[in-house]
């Protein structure tokens, strides 16, 4: 049995307590400054549970030591210091984070290292880099690789139309910071929130606009291979116009704590949530123009005697999978591992990974 931490007990790190816990060959310890988050933690199988500030790194690595992994659904902000910790300490390293900055820190962290470090391990980036990953290598020329993620209410009723389904302040950290996408063949800055577009989806109207991180490190990967390269979050039409007003007009980029606090009291939690994959790959094979398209639809269902998210299901089942392909062998044991190295096949394969596959992937190649 393998000994993990887990840094964080909200709505992700309690959901990738129950699926390790629950599959008996991990002994899991969780981990957070707050005792009444822990309190609140609540699985089917036991945990332990630690209270401890990551701020306090000589904390954080006698708490790694012996460890197998340190997984991390904490904020992002909080990265650098359980990646260093786990480096300190022996202990492989994973997040979730979509937060440039911090992915950079934990690939300089990663040279040299003697564990594994494996950043961006949940949804997008994570699964979707994958999902893109895969198609792309079905090509013998790219021409352009779209991504399209969205974590959505099932039942939109407000002006926004979402419920927070997600960290708040990942939500407004990927509205806030600048986007990498490739465009005619050139890395190219973008900002959050533009390039509005509109599609539709099983008789559903959705829009998709710019957002941070979701790209992860294929940008560095497909550098000169690929001629239009970009990702956008899915939301319902109307959702990018409020924020934009809140964050420029309002200047509420600024005053990012203000905005949290606003969203958290006014904007309600939601399970009743659906989480859409989108990838799009075009180019050449065999001498003709391809498209191809990956496309799936993840709901809310119960795990562990409960009612889980779908966003809180597809984030943990990623880094779990992730986890468990590197306690198999599956994996480089050392130095950094990005989301594109991982074959589609074997992480959906995977006990953990299977939850992408709860409802039959759509995908289509045709001639475009």
């Amino acid at each position: 049995m393998k000994k993990v931490v887990i840094v964080g007990a909200g709505k992700i790190g309690s959901m990738i307590a129950e699926l390790l816990a629950g599959s008996g060959d991990y002994s899991v310890t969780v981990a957070d400054r707050s005792k009444m988050q822990l309190d609140r933690l609540e699985t089917s199988r036991p945990v332990n549970k630690v209270a401890v500030d990551i701020v306090d790194g000589t904390a954080l690595r006698r708490l790694l030591d012996g460890q197998f992994a340190v997984l991390s659904a904490a904020p992002y902000h909080a990265t650098r210091m359980i990646a260093e910790a786990a480096k300190a300490a022996g202990a492989n390293y994973l997040d979730l984070t979509e937060d440039v900055a911090s992915t950079r820190i934990v690939k300089q962290l990663a040279a040299g290292a003697r564990t594994a470090f494996i950043p961006q391990c949940g949804l997008a980036p994570g699964f979707i880099t994958i999902v893109a990953s895969d198609l792309a290598s079905r090509f013998d020329e790219l021409h352009d690789v779209r991504m399209r993620v969205g974590a959505l209410p099932e039942f939109p009723s407000n002006a926004l139309n979402y419920n927070l389904t997600w960290s708040t302040d990942g939500v407004i950290n990927e509205y806030c910071e600048p986007c990498e996408a490739i465009v005619n063949g050139q890395l190219r800055e973008t900002q959050p929130l533009e390039e509005c577009e509109e599609f539709s989806l099983d008789g559903v109207l959705y829009e998709a606009f710019n957002t941070s991180g979701g790209l992860g490190t294929l940008c560095e990967t497909l550098a000169g291979k690929v001629r239009n390269l970009n990702y956008r979050t899915i939301r319902y039409p109307g959702h990018a116009a409020i924020m934009k007003a809140l964050l420029n007009d309002l200047r509420l980029r600024d005053r990012r704590e203000l905005l949290k606090d606003i969203l958290e009291n006014a904007v309600p939690i939601t399970l009743q949530d659906v989480v859409i994959v989108f990838v799009t790959v075009s180019g050449m094979r065999g001498g003709q123009l391809l498209q191809e398209t990956y496309a799936n639809k993840i709901y809310a269902a119960p795990v562990g005697g409960r009612v889980r998210s779908a966003i809180q299901i597809t984030t943990a089942g990623g880094i779990c999978a992730v986890l468990d392909m590197l306690a198999s062998g599956d994996l480089p044991q050392s130095g950094l591992i990005r989301q594109e190295e991982i074959a589609l096949p074997k992480f959906l394969a995977n006990r953990f990974g299977r939850c992408y596959s709860m409802a039959p992937p759509k995908s289509n190649a045709n001639a475009a």
